[in-house]
């Protein structure tokens, strides 16, 4: 049949001759016309042809019928956009069957348009269902219909789709950055730090002291440094100095109020983003060695015991002698050399304090810490020892926040005081029968309630203090600079007034936590990608969803503590040997098994 279809030239031969009489003849005549002859097979043939995809000739009640050239016209135009139709959808097909890069000339743009209508579908912002029906029927012909994930595998073979963006940062107050406004005002402050403030008369010049910041080496944004004197009296003073950004940031100004609805600086494995621009937090608010700059200072007197003695704050100007690192501040505590022993005395006094904390019920479970960081795209493990000048630091930060706690408290100051109910603990029998450090700890972790903030002074547990607020990290925390403010403010705000901020300020709080723990899963997911294969040693810590066999497990190998599926007899201390079941950065999937050991 197909050998006897009409040839395209006998088509336009025949229209020539039928076009101008508009007389319609029947099927054997026009068989006759294209064939010579009306055998069978033709006729059959020339029926075919006529009922199919020609555009020549109408075929009506029996009987062919030349079409008018107007309405040829149309009819081709419309022919021809379809084969270009066609050619473009098996264009398209193509391109997501190579999974290949993919750039915007190498697609329609109605293939553009598809591309960001996918993207949104990746990331939850559009349903499947909602799609243009051409494309729902290619994914479909790629069984790409089921998951989100799969769309985001698809798009990042086309180079459509950052395979690290966080979904739920997208759209947030972190992810705009800063406004070109913020930015021009930010540098005209940079310009004003340089110029006295109405409040700057009333500074303490404490720029002789041998103030030294510590902190990891990557950090920028300095916050916070230490020092120690002699008193006229004889007495030995800690001093915490603290950044004042407030010096330049007036309540309700735009800057403000852009650090107020961020709440904290926002910490990323690739990176943190600051609550406020970077020429400002990096810059004229930073404690940097050498630089003369206006400070909060906090100091305190110990009993011998580590209780507190005396204690005070006043605003100031602070030069730091140096910057350390906490390796580097770990070596002059230890060495204690005698023309510098001021760490080591820090040290010796912090660590008193400590002690007295626990006597008071404090709760100290130091352990290595690891976390992914994310270098150039690639997905790093770095692990946190406990440390000398990291305890030290930690300690003077928590005594910090007790003596502000305490000025609120003497003067009457509704603060954002930080809380923590007290737990039931396990008792000593239970905890001794269980094996010291992350068992241990694993147990008393899960019967500690979560932290409160309000703006009334209460006790916290796990660090056995009577009130607490945080107070070094104005630079991070928008909390924290609440707190200088009410301790500097003629009228400071009512609790109701400062209630209001408290809970805005806690709400965005807890959204930076969320999007900074599904960074790194998603980094921990991307780095176990990469380790497909291993094993490990491993402890297992406790039950978390026994039905499903699934318990907290412990490694110490990469200094943490992660969820797995366990043998349905394991008990806390036991030793497994843990892999990777299975692992999908961009379905955020990570299936850990342990075994017995």
């Amino acid at each position: 049949m197909a050998a006897a279809k009409p040839r395209p030239s006998a088509w336009g031969a025949a229209w020539l001759l039928l076009k101008d009489s508009g007389e319609a003849v029947s099927l054997q005549e026009f068989c006759d016309l294209l064939y010579g002859n009306t055998e069978p097979l033709q006729l059959s043939a020339c029926w075919l042809a006529l009922v199919g995809g020609q555009q020549w000739f109408r075929w009506k009640q029996g009987h062919v019928q030349a079409r008018t050239l107007e309405e040829l016209k149309p009819l081709r135009r419309e022919r021809r956009l379809k084969a270009i139709a066609e050619e473009e959808e098996r264009r398209w097909l193509q391109l997501l069957k190579r999974r290949q890069p993919t750039t915007a000339d190498q697609c329609s743009a109605l293939h553009l348009q598809w591309l960001e209508l996918l993207k949104e579908t990746a990331s939850g912002r559009r349903e499947l269902s909602e799609l243009p029906d051409g494309l729902r029927q290619s994914l479909s012909l790629l069984h790409l219909t089921q998951e989100r994930s799969q769309l985001r595998h698809l798009l990042v073979d086309l180079g459509q789709w950052d395979p690290h963006q966080l979904l739920s940062l997208a759209g947030t107050v972190w992810s705009e950055g800063f406004s070109e406004s913020l930015v021009l005002e930010a540098q005209r402050l940079e310009v004003e730090a340089e110029q006295a403030q109405p409040s700057d008369p009333t500074r303490v010049d404490l720029c002789q002291q041998r103030c030294v910041t510590i902190d990891d080496d990557d950090t920028r944004d300095i916050d916070d440094g230490l020092a120690i004197e002699k008193t006229a009296a004889g007495r030995t003073r800690i001093w915490i100095h603290v950044a004042d950004p407030g010096r330049l940031i007036p309540a309700g100004s735009p800057l403000d109020l852009e650090a107020r609805k961020r709440a904290s600086s926002l910490y990323l494995a690739q990176g943190n983003v600051p609550m406020f621009p970077d020429k400002l937090s990096t810059g004229v608010f930073s404690l940097r060695a050498g630089r003369r700059t206006a400070a909060w200072s906090t100091w305190a007197e110990l009993n011998e015991d580590g209780s507190l003695s005396d204690y005070g704050m006043v605003r100031s100007w602070v030069k730091p002698i140096y910057r350390l690192s906490y390796d580097d501040a770990d070596e002059l505590i230890e060495l204690a050399p005698p023309q510098d022993s001021d760490l080591a005395d820090l040290e010796a006094l912090l660590n008193a304090r400590r002690r007295w904390r626990l006597s008071q019920g404090a709760l100290q479970m130091d352990l290595p810490e690891g976390r992914i960081r994310a270098r150039e795209g690639l997905a790093q493990l770095e692990v946190t020892e406990p440390s000398n000048s990291r305890q030290m630091v930690a300690e003077a930060m928590i005594l910090a926040g007790a003596v502000a706690a305490q000025l609120g408290q003497d003067r009457g100051i509704a603060l954002p005081y930080r809380s923590q109910l007290p737990a039931e603990l396990p008792g000593q029998a239970e905890l001794d029968a269980l094996p010291d450090g992350a068992v241990r700890f694993a147990a008393i972790k899960r019967c500690l309630s979560r932290g409160l903030m309000g703006t009334k002074p209460a006790a916290h547990f796990s660090l056995g203090l009577p009130a607490y607020v945080q107070a070094t990290s104005p630079i991070r925390r928008y909390g924290d600079l609440l707190v200088q403010r009410q301790l500097a403010a003629e009228e400071p705000l009512s609790e109701d007034a400062l209630q209001e901020l408290v809970n805005a300020v806690d709400a965005a709080i807890r959204e930076g936590i969320a999007i900074s723990r599904e960074d790194q899963r998603h980094w921990q997911q991307v780095w176990f990608e990469g380790q497909k294969g291993q094993q490990w040693r491993a402890q297992f810590l406790r039950w978390l969803r026994p039905q499903d066999n699934l318990g907290l497990v412990r490694i110490d190998e990469l200094a943490m503590d992660l969820a797995a599926e366990c043998p349905s007899h394991a008990t806390p201390g036991d030793a497994l040997l843990l892999r990777i079941q299975s692992v999908d950065s961009l379905q955020d999937q990570l299936r850990l098994v342990a075994s017995a050991s």
